[in-house]
């Protein structure tokens, strides 16, 4: 197998990758709503469609995986080997998204959350965070 070519199941693991409605945002939401507060999903009128927006409490959370948004200091988040030319650029870009959307987000009002993918190991640290923050 060429390095520079990725493999059958390489490109169907990677399809296979969910935008909306992943397992930790999933996690999330059932967290939420077991303490009792509503949100709207992906609302496409606020800068980058934050996964949860709490409208009441002017509160929007992103739920980002660790690898995909290079969580700094985390292990999931690594680099990749293979194909580092089209993979390195591609994780910089989201990085850079991110920023930018939370600065777009702050800028209309909105407090942002960012809840990581390994921070969800905790349902009591997860809740304790979720009420603190909103």
């Amino acid at each position: 197998m060429s390095e520079s070519r990725p493999s059958v199941a390489r490109s169907r693991t990677m399809r296979a990758i969910r935008k909306k409605n992943t397992k930790p945002e999933i996690r999330v939401r059932r967290r939420l709503h077991a303490l009792g507060y509503r949100f709207r999903l992906h609302r496409s009128d606020l800068p980058g469609t934050p996964d949860i927006v709490l409208p009441k409490h002017r509160v929007a959370i992103q739920v980002h995986g660790c690898f995909w948004h290079q969580h700094r200091g985390c292990r999931h988040a690594v680099r990749p080997r293979i194909r580092p030319d089209y993979w390195l650029p591609k994780l910089e870009r989201n990085v850079a998204r991110d920023h930018e959307t939370k600065a777009a987000l702050e800028a209309l009002g909105w407090r942002v959350l960012v809840i990581w993918e390994c921070e969800l190991a905790n349902d009591h640290a997860l809740d304790d965070r979720l009420k603190k923050f909103i």
